[in-house]
């Protein structure tokens, strides 16, 4: 089940809610999981592959996806998390972040 944690644009202060853990959105909605959070790009090349694997992609992404989602939010778009500290500390060890 996935879990909500908050993340905050250091120099926008735009906030948003990301997740970590298993994707059940994914996992019944497919490719329009990141096509509703505005990565156009992810969507296309999921589409893709779960046009070739005939549907069996979104089943194994399904574990992936909040994580990678989390991930792209947080390096290469520069968010931090702003949840609660024990929020913060499980979205941590789940993401794997040392720091």
């Amino acid at each position: 089940m996935a879990t909500a944690v908050m993340m905050k644009h250091p120099a926008s202060g735009m906030i948003k809610k990301g997740y970590f853990g298993f994707s059940w959105t994914y996992l019944f909605f497919g490719w329009w999981v990141p096509l509703f959070r505005g990565e156009l790009g992810v969507a296309a090349l999921h589409l893709l592959f779960t046009i070739f694997t005939f549907g069996f992609w979104q089943l194994i992404v399904a574990f992936l996806y909040n994580k990678q989602y989390m991930t792209r939010m947080l390096t290469e778009k520069n968010y931090v998390l702003a949840d609660t500290e024990p929020v913060n500390t499980m979205a941590k060890l789940k993401l794997g972040i040392v720091a």
